[in-house]
């Protein structure tokens, strides 16, 4: 995929992806609607290609009024990506030089695999999770309304402890997807559906958007990998 087609297919899919978060707020206090009005107005522009890359511009500028509205990205995670993304696909855009556009987007697949790293870093020096029982947790406390029997998963140590050690040593083992392109894939598939099932789970939602969003990123990043 082209530097030009990869640029486009990320804008798009996080344009629908801020869509999604912002109907949320539409729902939500009267003084925050305006804002996410004009938000899903500027993705829908971004999506139809009109009057590139302005719109991205306006996004850009918007993400510091919610910033300072919320003061800071207050989803957490999610949020932090989402910003990131749109901030480096505008300075693809904008940046005056090929090289400079390139590396803007490159540090955008360059983070999100050190997102996947850093997580299974963190997760693996915490006894909790090296012995299931943070995964134990996620299951019996969960705040959302998940059933009684997704609840009953924390009755069984010995697939939570297996489920963590896959989960531990996939995110650690992540970078090495950078080396060979069908790895690189096969590990997509895997995090995306890992992504999907707490969205179904445990409605963490904006998080398979968020990070699908920037997959392209990365396959652009793997591809010059490759030729080195």
């Amino acid at each position: 995929m082209s530097f030009v087609a990869s640029v486009r297919l990320t804008e798009i899919l996080l344009a629908l992806a801020l869509i999604q978060q912002s109907l949320e707020h539409m729902a939500g206090p009267r003084r925050d609607r305006a804002t996410y009005a004009v938000r899903i107005a500027l993705c829908a522009l971004v999506v139809s290609g009109l009057a590139s890359p302005w719109p991205l511009v306006g996004l850009a500028l918007l993400s510091l009024v919610i910033l300072e509205r919320f003061q800071g990205p207050y989803n957490g995670g999610s949020d932090r990506m989402g910003l990131l993304s749109l901030w480096c696909v505008t300075l693809a855009h904008l940046l005056p030089d090929a090289r400079w556009q390139h590396l803007a987007f490159g540090y955008l697949g360059a983070q999100l695999t050190l997102s996947y790293f850093i997580s299974g870093a963190v997760k693996v020096v915490n006894p909790e999770w090296r012995d299931g029982r943070a995964l134990r947790d996620v299951f019996r406390f969960s705040a959302y309304p998940v059933s009684e029997g997704l609840r009953a998963w924390a009755d069984r140590p010995r697939v939570l402890l297996a489920m963590s050690w896959a989960v531990m040593l996939f995110e650690l083992a992540f970078p090495l997807t950078l080396l060979w392109r069908p790895a690189l894939i096969g590990g997509l598939v895997v995090a995306g559906l890992f992504h999907l099932a707490n969205a179904c789970l445990f409605g963490l939602n904006r998080f398979f958007w968020t990070w699908l969003s920037v997959y392209p990123a990365i396959l652009w990043l793997q591809a010059q990998v490759g030729r080195l």
